[in-house]
Order: structure tokens, then C-alpha cells, then sequence
């Protein structure tokens, strides 16, 4: 409030003392030309800034205060010395007794709208808002993720200094055509002489011939500059990706990590290639441009000038709308990715539940989304570029022609200007928008550093690698909870001893926290309370390699990726030959069924598998677990898709490694009974543990599971038969 009351003292002592100098000045000068004219309103304007400066010393720090006066002061000598000197008129008289009082009142009015407007489009830092602050740490942050983005190309160095060189030439070319297209002009204009035409026809052709070459090899170089980028981003960020916990995965959408990987590294990439090289080619044309606009006529680019602030004004205005749905934008084409993702991924649930239509009606409602954040974007920038284009190519038209009629330009020349003037506009419209771009950009690479500078909550930097292990497990007083769910213990003060030599059998409910033992001892999480010990070890002291050559798993429902089946089976191996892939894929049962194929090992399994049956996906699984030799091997109810006999080879083959630690988690009887140990978990605890024998005549928890198993078997078993005898009887007939 007290800041108001400054402005409007400031503003009535302005008009007072108009009044008083424009009176008094009148009385003492009576010389009406031009030269006396502009010195007399410039004399007015320096002592009401000195009067002002005196009269507002308290409130002068005020950086608003100090605008107001400026804008007060300045308005009327600018105004006129402005018309003087670009239209050569005679310089009005400010100080006629009667008109004085409203051109004064007028003159500060305006003063006042003038200082209104900069305070709404550009407010200083002292009245800024929370929201300014902000806006300026973030263009600062902006600038230190360019700057790291910059860093990241200096492999590129050449490349983008040749680009430098052909843009300079390019940049030269494209300056010198409209030159020489007026000098044509005025040729044609006056009286004709063949030579000259033809020697700038001639130069004319030579200059656009070396303008596409140099522009086609910077245009090349760049591209290759973010060819060359990208590729770099995106392995780094896939690298620092896989190294993620596995917790890490299951907070994080698909969706959005495969748009980083896509999406933002090419923006991320563009920032420096394609930008940088719109971003220098504007910047040397416009300065390039404005040399040769001052050398033909100084007075029309003077009045050129008027079109920066608009532009300048426009830019703010347009930058925040912009980068806001440039974010949104970003934001549903990773909505988009991941409802995608998630229906091809769920293919066969799709499919069996009749929703292909409904998937598809999801997907086009994202993608529906999109395109109207599309569509305001795009309607954002063509109304800025509408605004910024029109008024002043009007007011550069006439008064060239008035330059024309005076002599002082000629045809070709004005033509030149235009075409330099309407370049300009584009340069520096350029520069803007590139800029706003750029912000884009860098938002992407923010989102892209993110994940680049994270360091996995669960470290893989162990260095320990014995040459023999014993495989001897000991969880000991164990407590952990999920990332997703930090307030239900998936295991409380567990404790669990796996012995070299020995098959462990983890039976239990679902949920009851089998698979999270399992999870623990591969390492995919770190336990909040207690230790997993292998050999006495903490499993963070052993190498990442190492460890899970010795420690290996084969789950229910194993992943195979697309490649081969070789390729597969010695999956992560380096030195593994023909001969040790037969080898582990016979212990598994599958090297006949390998054999019957086409092309047998060179047989390529499709995406995640898809091209082989569940069985054949898991007797591949158990391969490519064997052949690593591991020291423990769990195994995660991996029979429940083997018939018979693969599961009788299967159990024969582990039968031959005696030393091996085996854990099973099992829901088949058979699986269970031939467990040496059998532990059976309840919500994270162990609640009974001995052979199957002592068990059983506990008549405890595992009695009642076992009678439960022994139930659904029985009547699995009935069901099958059921099936089977009218499928034979038809076959019989």
C-alpha cells in the first residue's frame, strides 16, 4: 500500500511540475526550430528526473519507483526526437499555453499505463511472487542441464565443428542473395546493361549454389552429431537402468521408463544437435542481417526496432503456455505407451476375456487425449506467430516510399530491406521459439539425469569370488518389507538354515512369504533387520557375477528372450560351447525335444518364448540354470509343468549332484515328501520344520496342508480322467 502511495505522489508531483517547466521554459525560449525545440523537452526531462530523484529519496531503492520516474521523464523527448529523425518532421510545441494542460495530463497518463503494463508483463525481483522465484531457479537449473547436455557431445567435437564451418558459409550465402536480388531490381529498373544483369544473375546462382551445399553438409553433420547422441543417452540411461533394485521396477510404470528411453533421450539428444544448430544459424543471421539492414537504410531499421518488444512481450506470454503443454504432451504419450504396453504384454487375458475392443477404445481415448494437447499447442504457436507477424510491414512499406520520393533509397535497396526485414522477423522468431524448445528439451534431460544420476538402493559393488564354495545359506533374524507396501512385514525375525547337500521345501500358503525368501536370496532386495550369510558371508560382500553364477533360479513361470535357443541356454555365459549346452539341456530333458526341430539349437524361441509350450519354456529355464554349475539352486515350483518322465530326469540329474544346496517351493506331494527339510511359513514366520515324517506326526499346520494337497490332487486327478475317457471312447469308435 505504502508502494502506492509513492507512484501516485510521484505521478501528481510530475504533473505539477510539467505544468510549471513547460511554462517556464516557454517564457524564456522563444526559438521555435527543431534543434531548440528537443532541447527544451530534454531540459524539462532532466530536471524533473533530478526534482523527482530529490523530492522520492525514501522510497528511490524501489526498483518500480525508479521505472515510473524514468518512463515519466523520457516519454515526451523519445517520442519527438523519435518522429524528428525517422520522418523529418518539425518537432511539436509542448509548451503553447493552452494545449499544455492536456498534453501534459495525456503525456503522464500514458506514462502511467506504460509503467502498469511492465510491471503485469515483466515484474522486478523485489515484487515478484513465490511463483518468480521459482521461475528463476528454474531457468537456472535449465541452464546447468544444457550445460551437462553439452558435456555429454564432446565425443562429437569434430563433428559439430565442421557443422560450425558449413553454417558460417551457409549463414554468408543467404545474407548476400537478397543484396544482389535488389541490385537486379534497380539494373532492370534503370537503364538495362546486359553485363551487370548477367554478372549478378551469376552470383546470384553461384551464392544459392553455395548456400545448399553448405546448408545439406551442416544439416548432415548435425544429424549425425545427434544420431551419434542419442545412441550414447540412451545405452547409458539402459545401463543405469538394469542395475536398478528390483524394487525400483515394481514403483515405476513400464509406460514410463520406455518413454525415457524413447522419447526423452531424443529430446534430450535434439537439444544440442538440432536446436544448437537453428539456435547459431538465427543468432549469425540476425546479427549478419541487422548489419546490412543499418548499411541501407538506418532510419527504417530504427523503426524495425518497434516489432522487439511486441515480439519480446508476446515471448513471455508464450513460453509459459507453451512448456506447460509441451510437459502435458510428454506426460499422456506415456499414458499412451504403457496402456499399450500393458494390452500387448496381457495379450492372452485380453483375448480370453473378449476385450480387444475395449483395449482398443482405452488406447484410442489416450491417444485422443494427446492429439488434443497436440492440437492447443500448435494453436498456442500459430496465434503467437500471428501476432508477432502483422502491423509493421505496413508502416516499413510507406515509409519507404517516402525514402524513395525524397531520393535518399532506391527501389532494389527498399526490396533488399524487405527481404531482410522479413528474414529478421523470422530469425529472431526462431531464436525465441528454439529457445522455448530448448526449456522442452530440458525438461527431458532432467527426467533422463534423474534416473542416470540414481544409485541402487541394493549395492552389486561386492569384490568377494572364492574359488570353492560350499553353498552353506543362513538367514538369520530376518525382517523385511516391500518398497510398495512398507507397512505389512512380508517376513518377521525369519531365520533359516540351507545345508550343503540337502533339498529344502518351503511349503505354506500363498502370501505366507516363500517367494520374498526366495527374492532375499537372490539378491533382488535388501532385508531392513538381519543378515543373509552364504559361507558365513554377507551376500553384498560377494561379486554381482560371481554370485549369480553360484547362486542360480529357475521360477515358475520362466522368461526366455527372443534369439535362439542357444542363446538362451547360455544366456549371460561367454566361454560356453556346443557341447556344455547339450550337455545341461539333456539334464533337463530337452535336448530331444531340441533335436526334432528344424534347426534345433538355432531354433528361435519368439518373443518371451511364445513360440515354444510351457513345458518346453521350463525344461529351457532348468537348462540354462544347470549349466552354470550353481552351488544353490532354487527352484520355484518349476515341475508343475513337466509330465512324468521330464520330472523323473529332471530329479535324477539334481540326484547326481550331492553337494548341491537345493531350495524347492513346492506344491506337489511328491516334490515335498523327498525334501530332506521341510519348512513351513505362515505371514513371514516359520512355524514348523523337520522332515516329513516328524511332521506328519505333529498332526500340526503341515498335516492340514498336506491333507488340503493330497484333497486338490485327488480330485485334479479325477477330473482328468474324467476328460480322457470320452476323448478315447471317440477314438476307439
Amino acid at each position: 500500500m505504502e508502494l502506492k502511495l509513492q507512484h501516485a505522489k510521484a505521478l501528481l508531483v510530475d504533473l505539477a511540475m510539467s505544468c510549471v517547466l513547460h511554462y517556464s521554459t516557454n517564457a524564456f525560449i522563444k526559438n521555435s526550430s527543431s534543434v531548440f525545440l528537443l532541447a527544451q523537452l530534454w531540459l524539462v526531462a532532466a530536471v524533473k528526473w533530478i526534482c523527482l530523484r530529490c523530492f522520492l529519496l525514501g522510497s528511490w531503492s524501489e526498483a518500480t519507483v525508479r521505472r515510473c520516474v524514468a518512463v515519466s521523464c523520457l516519454m515526451c523527448p523519445v517520442y519527438e526526437s523519435g518522429l524528428t529523425l525517422l520522418m523529418n518532421t518539425q518537432p511539436e510545441n509542448w509548451s503553447g499555453s493552452l494545449s499544455c494542460p492536456g498534453k501534459t495530463i495525456a503525456s503522464t497518463a500514458a506514462a502511467l499505463i506504460a509503467c502498469l503494463f511492465w510491471e503485469v508483463s515483466f515484474p522486478s525481483a523485489k515484487s515478484a511472487t513465490a511463483e518468480g522465484s521459482e521461475s528463476a531457479e528454474k531457468k537456472q537449473r535449465n541452464r546447468a542441464l544444457f550445460m551437462r547436455v553439452v558435456r555429454y557431445s564432446k565425443p562429437d567435437a569434430p563433428l559439430l565443428s565442421g557443422a560450425f564451418v558449413f553454417l558460417s558459409l551457409a549463414v554468408i550465402c543467404d545474407m548476400c542473395i537478397p543484396f544482389y536480388t535488389g541490385k537486379v531490381i534497380d539494373i532492370l529498373g534503370e537503364q538495362y546493361q546486359p553485363n551487370s544483369f548477367m554478372s549478378a544473375i551469376f552470383l546470384m546462382g553461384l551464392l544459392s549454389l553455395g548456400s545448399s551445399l553448405s546448408s545439406g553438409l551442416r544439416g548432415g553433420l548435425f544429424m549425425c552429431t545427434l544420431s551419434s547422441l542419442n545412441k550414447r543417452v540412451r545405452l547409458m540411461l539402459f545401463n543405469a537402468l538394469v542395475k536398478q533394485e528390483i524394487g525400483f521396477f515394481e514403483d515405476k510404470k513400464t509406460g514410463d521408463l520406455t518413454s525415457r528411453l524413447s522419447t526423452d533421450t531424443k529430446l534430450m539428444s535434439q537439444s544440442v544437435a538440432m536446436n544448437v544448430n537453428i539456435l547459431l544459424r538465427s543468432l549469425i543471421k540476425s546479427v549478419g542481417v541487422l548489419y546490412l539492414m543499418l548499411s541501407l537504410s538506418w532510419k527504417l531499421t530504427l523503426l524495425t526496432f518497434i516489432e522487439a518488444p511486441l515480439i519480446a512481450i508476446t515471448q513471455k506470454i508464450y513460453n509459459t503456455h507453451y512448456e506447460q503443454l509441451s510437459k502435458e504432451v510428454q506426460d499422456s504419450v506415456a499414458r499412451a505407451n504403457e496402456t499399450a504396453g500393458e494390452a500387448v504384454a496381457g495379450v492372452r487375458t485380453v483375448r480370453s476375456f473378449h476385450m480387444e475392443h475395449g483395449e482398443a477404445c482405452r488406447y484410442g481415448d489416450r491417444l485422443a487425449d494427446t492429439h488434443n494437447l497436440r492440437t492447443r499447442r500448435d494453436t498456442v504457436r500459430a496465434v503467437y506467430l500471428l501476432v508477432r507477424r502483422v502491423g509493421i510491414q505496413v508502416l516499413i512499406m510507406y515509409n519507404g516510399r517516402q525514402l524513395i520520393k525524397s531520393g535518399c533509397m532506391s527501389t532494389g535497396n527498399l526490396v533488399s530491406f524487405i527481404l531482410y526485414q522479413g528474414d529478421l522477423g523470422s530469425y529472431i522468431g526462431s531464436l525465441v521459439y528454439m529457445y522455448s524448445n530448448m526449456l522442452n528439451s530440458v525438461g527431458a534431460a532432467a527426467k533422463v539425469f534423474e534416473y542416470l544420476d540414481r544409485k541402487p538402493l541394493v549395492s552389486i559393488d561386492g569384490s568377494l569370488h572364492p574359488e570353492t564354495l560350499a553353498g552353506q545359506v543362513h538367514f538369520s533374524n530376518l525382517t523385511f518389507f516391500y518398497p510398495t507396501r512398507p507397512d505389512q512385514p512380508a517376513l518377521k525375525n525369519f531365520s533359516l538354515e540351507l545345508k550343503p547337500g540337502q533339498m529344502t521345501a518351503l511349503v505354506g500358503m500363498s502370501g505366507g512369504g516363500k517367494s520374498t525368501c526366495v527374492s532375499l536370496l537372490e539378491g533382488f532386495y535388501q532385508p531392513q533387520q538381519g543378515h543373509i550369510l552364504l559361507d558365513g558371508q554377507p551376500l553384498q560382500n560377494y561379486q554381482h557375477k560371481y554370485l549369480h553364477q553360484k547362486v542360480a533360479m529357475v521360477g515358475q513361470d520362466p522368461v526366455l528372450f527372443s534369439g535362439s535357443i542357444r542363446d538362451n541356454i547360455a544366456y549371460g555365459l561367454t566361454d560356453c560351447d556346443q557341447k556344455k549346452v547339450e550337455d545341461a539341456a539333456r539334464e533337463a530333458n530337452a535336448h530331444d525335444f531340441i533335436s526334432r526341430l528344424e534347426k534345433r539349437y538355432d531354433t528361435d524361441v519368439g518373443e518371451r518364448g511364445c513360440l515354444l509350450s510351457g513345458g518346453q519354456k521350463q525344461r529351457i529355464a532348468i537348462a540354462r540354470a544347470l549349466i552354470r554349475q550353481p552351488q544353490v539352486l532354487i527352484m520355484d515350483e518349476v515341475t508343475s509343468s513337466l509330465d512324468t518322465e521330464s520330472e523323473r530326469m529332471v530329479q535324477d540329474a539334481l540326484a547326481c549332484r550331492p553337494n548341491q544346496t537345493l531350495l524347492v517351493i513346492a506344491h506337489r506331494l511328491k516334490t515335498i515328501e523327498r525334501a530332506d527339510q521341510i519348512v513351513v511359513i505362515d505371514k513371514g514366520e516359520v512355524v514348523e520344520q523337520g522332515t516329513h515324517q516328524e511332521l506328519m506326526k505333529k498332526k500340526g499346520n503341515y498335516y492340514k496342508l498336506r491333507e488340503r494337497l493330497f484333497t486338490e490332487e485327488k480330485e485334479a486327478d479325477e477330473k482328468s480322467i474324467f476328460i480322457a475317457k470320452p476323448y478315447t471312447c471317440i477314438k476307439q469308435c
